[in-house]
């Protein structure tokens, strides 16, 4: 691969760039009344986790969330805050990425009470007091979720760890 000091300016018209791509997710936390957290069991993974998913091509991460938040459990959700950006790096085992988390308010107990999950991605659905679903949520997410939870402004994490010299907004 070239760098771009070793281009001629002339020359980039012909030349094909490969631009870096990084996978992004986005997640809700559906918070509902007395400090409770909507989590989800996955069926194709191990532990529970937070609506969300995948930032498909030509979409932005608030609508992958409300699109995940919908497909996986039947709420619409219209308002949400970002919480907490998350640069995973990669690893053999991950690509890695970027992870956006969205606080998608408080919704009364009727509204959770009508969640519907999709059986083909998600087995189950528990609304449980915050200390009590973060240790069933895996590392990453509960890390974002912890962060999130606790601070009032946007939270920068990479790795689901704070970073030294960045403070929330």
């Amino acid at each position: 691969m070239l760098s771009m000091s070793e281009v001629d300016p002339g020359e980039l018209s012909e030349l094909t760039f490969v631009l870096p791509t990084i996978p992004a997710s986005a997640g809700a936390l559906i918070r509902g009344r007395k400090g409770r957290l909507l989590i989800l069991k996955p069926t194709y993974k191990g532990g529970w986790t937070i609506p969300g998913g995948v930032v498909e091509i030509g979409e932005s991460p608030w609508d992958a969330c409300r699109r995940e938040t919908r497909e996986e459990c039947g709420l619409d959700v219209t308002a949400g805050r970002l919480k907490c950006v998350d640069f995973l790096r990669p690893r053999p085992d991950r690509p890695g990425g970027m992870r956006f988390l969205f606080d998608c308010g408080v919704f009364d107990d009727a509204v959770l009470d009508t969640v519907v999950i999709q059986p083909f991605e998600i087995a189950e659905s528990r609304v449980l007091p915050v200390d009590a679903a973060l240790p069933l949520l895996s590392g990453p997410v509960r890390r974002r979720v912890r962060a999130a939870w606790k601070e009032k402004g946007v939270r920068y994490l990479e790795d689901g760890r704070p970073v030294q010299g960045v403070t929330p907004s």
